[in-house]
């Protein structure tokens, strides 16, 4: 959605805002640079999002003008948690951090169980009683059975899965 900022208040607002506040103003359906200068207005360009780190997240904080003297969209990083209190009882930081990391690792985990007993279920006709598994097959599905106790678990990369013979 297009933003527009007024050159004289720093005001941002979209297209059909201004069309709104200039209600007694025909305009046109595409504004070029003369439509912009009649409303006293430059365009907001689009910019990418801050770079953030672990546990931030990237919030619009107003607009900027760019080193072209460009009006571009401002982000900021900001942490996503901090120290709270509630009926005197004080979670920091740390800890909001560690109770979010549980929840993510415990979805993790879910999704490779779920992977897991799917490639179990796809090698379960060799371990039906009228057919003879293979050692390297047996090491597979206890490989498999085994996964939980990696030492990336749950957050496992496609090399620290077993390989089917």
């Amino acid at each position: 959605m297009a933003e527009y900022r007024n050159r004289t208040t720093g005001e941002v607002k979209t297209q059909g805002q201004w069309r709104a506040a200039n209600p007694n103003m025909s305009l046109p359906r595409t504004w070029k640079a003369a439509t912009l200068d009649a409303l006293n207005l430059d365009p907001v360009l689009r910019s990418p999002a801050a770079s953030t780190g672990a546990y931030q997240s990237s919030v619009r904080d107003g607009v900027e003008q760019d080193s072209n003297g460009n009006w571009v969209e401002k982000y900021v990083a900001r942490d996503m948690f901090a120290d709270t209190t509630e009926d005197g009882v004080t979670t920091t930081k740390a800890e909001h951090e560690a109770a979010y990391q549980a929840t993510l690792d415990a979805a993790e985990a879910e999704r490779n169980r779920t992977k897991r007993d799917g490639l179990l279920a796809e090698t379960d006709y060799f371990a039906l009683t009228d057919v003879t598994m293979d050692a390297p097959m047996t090491t597979y599905r206890q490989a498999l059975r085994d996964i939980t106790a990696h030492s990336n678990w749950p957050n496992l990369e496609d090399a620290d899965w077993p390989t089917k013979p």
